[in-house]
């Protein structure tokens, strides 16, 4: 019985990695697309944060904060965020920035 428990878990933490790491994908992607949509140049994303929430409408979910630099002008580099809740894009911030 206790093989079980120890396969579940294993089960459970692999399934976290891959998810977590598909987040960060889902992040990298929108941030890249909201800079290129503001004639911006995309340079990195970091992950701060995550950490499980429940509530009555969306029930048991992960919400990300994800770091993302970029460039306005080609020479000083600014950073945004990115927060997600669960694959779902809730807010992108921008820093004032210069421009080109």
């Amino acid at each position: 019985m206790a093989e079980i428990y120890v396969a579940l878990v294993g089960f459970l933490i692999i399934w976290y990695l891959f998810f977590v790491r598909k987040v960060a994908e889902t992040a990298r992607i929108f941030a890249s697309k909201h800079c290129n949509q503001q004639g911006l140049q995309f340079i990195s994303i970091a992950r701060t944060s995550s950490r499980w929430t429940v509530n009555k409408r969306q029930g048991l979910h992960l919400v990300s904060v994800f770091e993302f630099e970029f460039s306005g002008d080609n020479l000083s580099s600014y950073v945004g965020t990115v927060q997600m809740r669960g694959n779902r894009l809730e807010n992108i911030e921008l820093p004032p920035y210069s421009i080109s």
